[in-house]
């Protein structure tokens, strides 16, 4: 798989409301033990990222993730930046995220804010 491919599921993932297609998103690039880590959360495993994506839908109802910009890319790691938003809206969150593979898949994910609305 193609760094492009994988950070277009990566963000369809967080974008699926419906926790079974997350599932199996998750599982199809995502290794068992995957973990994440960002200012606000750190989660291990695949059921509980399944969970944190659906937690974060609840906080941010009618915003998506987007990327934004090229993906860099060198040895087993990868990173991208995105914008949380609603269609035709100006972002409310931004961020850069450096992922680690395990061959195709995700085995870190870290995430870093660029900008995050106060909480």
């Amino acid at each position: 798989m193609n760094a492009s491919t994988l950070a277009d599921q990566y963000f369809a993932l967080w974008n699926e409301t419906d926790a079974d297609r997350r599932t199996e998103l998750i599982e199809q690039n995502w290794t068992a033990d995957a973990t994440f880590v960002d200012p606000s959360f750190e989660v291990t495993g695949r059921d509980d990222l399944n969970k944190l994506i659906g937690a974060a839908q609840q906080m941010f109802p009618g915003l998506a993730f987007h990327r934004i910009g090229e993906i860099d890319e060198h040895h087993t790691f990868l990173r991208w930046t995105w914008h949380l938003k609603a269609d035709g809206q100006d972002p409310v969150a931004g961020g850069t995220d450096i992922v680690v593979l395990d061959g195709d898949r995700i085995s870190q994910l870290i995430g870093f804010h660029d900008f995050a609305p106060a909480h």
